[in-house]
């Protein structure tokens, strides 16, 4: 008995509304870098890119591209996240050790 990984049901053409969330999630953390805050929504945005693609999957809906445009833009985010907290722990140390 073998189980298979098919969309158990047809295209319906319908477009996920997660994948849509998780882009305009995704725009708005891009753009609200500067703003303290504003990125934290990348968070959602990986969320919500990862139950779309599951639901795209078993639904047989289309958006698959947006989807994975919102989680390469918000792990996009939290790797210049974490490069930034990296790089501020030296002067951190050195502050702290004098």
């Amino acid at each position: 008995m073998s189980t298979s990984t098919e969309p158990t049901h047809t295209a319906t053409g319908e477009l996920n509304k997660f994948a849509v969330a998780a882009l305009v999630l995704a725009a708005v953390a891009a753009s609200g870098l500067w703003i303290f805050g504003v990125a934290v929504l990348a968070v959602f945005a990986v969320g919500a890119g990862h139950v779309a693609l599951n639901q795209i999957r078993l639904r047989g809906e289309r958006g698959k591209l947006l989807a994975i445009a919102a989680l390469v833009i918000g792990y996009g985010i939290a790797t210049l996240a974490l490069i930034s907290t990296l790089g501020s722990i030296p002067g951190a140390v050195q502050q702290f050790t004098q």
